[in-house]
């Protein structure tokens, strides 16, 4: 699984004009699926997700979690995070997962997050052409991938 997480003062998502979710002052998060994802990747990364000390303390240091700034979080599926772009100039998404195998992880990251933060995450509809807004605070920006726990 790879994911984008933003740290922002508020996001959204709409669909058709109409919003479907939306928070504040917490985590914006784009996740990809590959195939070869398992429960043990959603798991990895919802907890690397919500230890992520991204958040200023009282010093304007980054030394707080989503959790210990009682945070929310939006999290967006994105295929398009498993982009080849060797050849040509048309992205391949080979490696991409199918909806059978990501619709299902996706859902349980979502689960582990909610669990590990006390709130419901809020998100996006799989599959669906969403539109996003957000105010990225700072800016601060992180890629994580389970398949390379740098």
């Amino acid at each position: 699984m790879r994911a984008v997480i933003q740290r922002v003062k508020n996001a959204s998502v709409a669909i058709k004009n109409n919003t479907v979710a939306q928070i504040n002052n917490g985590l914006f998060v784009l996740l990809g699926v590959e195939t070869q994802d398992n429960a043990e990747d959603a798991i990895w990364l919802a907890n690397k997700i919500v230890q992520l000390r991204i958040f200023s303390d009282e010093n304007n240091l980054m030394n707080k979690s989503v959790i210990d700034i009682d945070g929310e979080i939006l999290i967006v599926s994105q295929f398009t995070l498993h982009a080849k772009t060797k050849k040509g100039n048309r992205p391949s998404f080979v490696k991409s997962a199918n909806s059978e195998v990501a619709i299902p992880l996706y859902s349980m990251i979502i689960d582990e997050l909610s669990k590990k933060i006390n709130k419901k995450v809020q998100s996006g509809q799989f599959g669906e052409n969403m539109q996003v807004s957000l105010c990225n605070n700072g800016p601060v920006t992180i890629l994580i991938d389970s398949k390379n726990k740098e």
